[in-house]
């Protein structure tokens, strides 16, 4: 199961921004760079629209690659938000935590991953399931940092 450990944040960058350019910077064919600046964003506000209610984790794990989360990366997580039948959710089940897509037929719930390499999780009678929150953003850095393997335990299980 994909883990997540959650961490705090300091307030004390909250009123902080960044310059943010005027044009938007194309991921295809490159175009005349735009040196104008528009107005600055504060990545605190963006990040957390309700603040008393967000928190930070830090995925371990590569059950949720083809929603782009991978392992080690970190997770905003709005728990005063609705899920609904798609969102991705931090997820308590029977006493452990994970990242999956919550889904919704009905009265069937079950959860998801984005990667075939795992199965979907069906949720039995008698099962313990706590939607903890419902993931917002994702924070991935392309820079190589000290790597961490992916712990045995958040390897795909097989399928009976």
């Amino acid at each position: 199961m994909m883990r997540i450990t959650p961490f705090s944040v300091g307030t004390d960058w909250a009123g902080q921004t960044l310059p943010l350019f005027a044009c938007a910077v194309p991921a295809g064919f490159p175009s005349p760079a735009d040196d104008h600046l528009d107005a600055p964003i504060n990545l605190h506000e963006m990040l957390f629209t309700h603040p008393a209610s967000t928190f930070l984790a830090r995925v371990s794990g590569d059950s949720m690659t083809g929603a782009g989360i991978r392992h080690d990366d970190i997770i905003a997580v709005d728990r005063a938000l609705q899920p609904q039948d798609g969102s991705i959710v931090v997820a308590v089940l029977d006493g452990e935590h994970t990242v999956k897509r919550l889904r919704r037929l009905g009265e069937q719930t079950w959860l998801e991953p984005d990667n075939p390499r795992y199965p979907i999780i069906r949720l039995n009678e008698g099962c313990q399931l706590v939607i903890f929150g419902v993931v917002t953003h994702v924070i991935h850095s392309f820079r190589e940092r000290k790597a961490r393997a992916v712990p045995p335990t958040a390897r795909p299980r097989k399928r009976p």
